[in-house]
């Protein structure tokens, strides 16, 4: 038996239910790990709070682990090859991570580097893969300047290290409280509010040519837009309404080209984690039966880092 995190009905974390369930034992294709460590993201209650298509309930909670295979299928390989009982592993695009045990497809699993701590290598891929796509949408190339919406936050963070190891400078909004994160991450950070387009223009390398948005807010498309002229090269993950409007890329973990994509970057992004070169910083850790209380730091905003659950 094991514990684990399911939304029974719509609505938020307190609606949920930490249930004992049977663990499936892996078939072909499957491996089941002992968690420790599952990633916290704002994705794992917004995907149940209110009906959506292709969503039925109960839904099993959390998209990204880390932990030790306990069992694998039969004739089986995870996504980095051969794996044996007792290897340390990390999982994403996943289906029920807060959770003690879980099976799992053995296609989403990979051999975790050993540098990294199971509570960064449990918060690494859905914020790591959606900061790739990000500059992937927008064809981010060395030398070039590109303006980030939400620095200092987990996609922001992971856009900034990402975008240093292509050789592209980043102007990073952010509040002054969170100046210091932008920095260290090779940013250079810009106080968004009044005057924003002016100071981003002022802190960059040359011109801006692309801009990623994180946060969704009026100010952040009105000023991509006035900063750069080719809309091909804006993309949002927040602003899907207004993206529709003014002809620019919104791209979200749901579409099947974004899941793709983001499977496609999953082991490189371990690599590059496993190097030293992609950090995780991590705000807080909770046991495993707090996780509503988790996600409620979480959306109060800020957090300072990613957040993990520990069984």
């Amino acid at each position: 038996m094991a514990r684990q995190w399911i939304a029974t009905r719509w609505g938020g974390p307190e609606d949920w239910e930490l249930v004992e369930r049977e663990v499936a034992a892996p078939g072909p294709g499957e491996v089941t790990i002992r968690v420790r460590a599952a990633g916290v993201n704002p994705a794992d209650y917004k995907h149940v709070s209110a009906p959506r298509p292709g969503v039925e309930l109960p839904v099993a909670i959390g998209y990204e682990v880390a932990g030790v295979l306990s069992a694998i299928g039969p004739g089986t390989e995870i996504g980095t090859g051969a794996a044996a009982v007792g290897d340390a592993v990390v999982a994403f695009r996943i289906q029920g991570g807060y959770a003690d045990e879980v099976t799992v497809p053995a296609k989403d699993v990979f051999a975790k580097p050993e540098r990294i701590p199971d509570e960064e290598a449990a918060n690494l891929l859905l914020a790591g893969t959606t900061a790739a796509q990000m500059l992937h949408t927008v064809g981010a190339r060395a030398g070039e300047t590109i303006l980030v919406h939400g620095a200092s936050g987990a996609v922001g963070v992971m856009i900034l290290q990402q975008a240093g190891e292509l050789g592209v400078h980043v102007v990073g909004t952010a509040s002054e409280a969170s100046f210091a994160r932008v920095r260290r991450f090779g940013g250079v950070p810009v106080l968004y509010g009044d005057g924003l387009a002016d100071r981003a223009r002022a802190a960059g390398h040359g011109p801006i040519v692309a801009a990623l948005d994180t946060v969704g807010t009026d100010e952040a498309i009105d000023v991509s837009l006035e900063l750069v002229p080719d809309r091909s090269r804006i993309v949002t993950i927040v602003a899907a309404a207004r993206a529709e409007q003014e002809g620019f890329a919104a791209v979200f973990g749901a579409q099947p080209e974004s899941q793709a994509y983001r499977d496609s970057v999953r082991a490189s992004l371990l690599e590059l984690a496993g190097s030293g070169r992609l950090q995780v910083p991590i705000a807080r850790t909770y046991p495993l039966d707090e996780a509503p209380e988790a996600l409620r730091f979480l959306a109060e905003g800020h957090p300072g880092g990613k957040i993990a659950l520990l069984p």
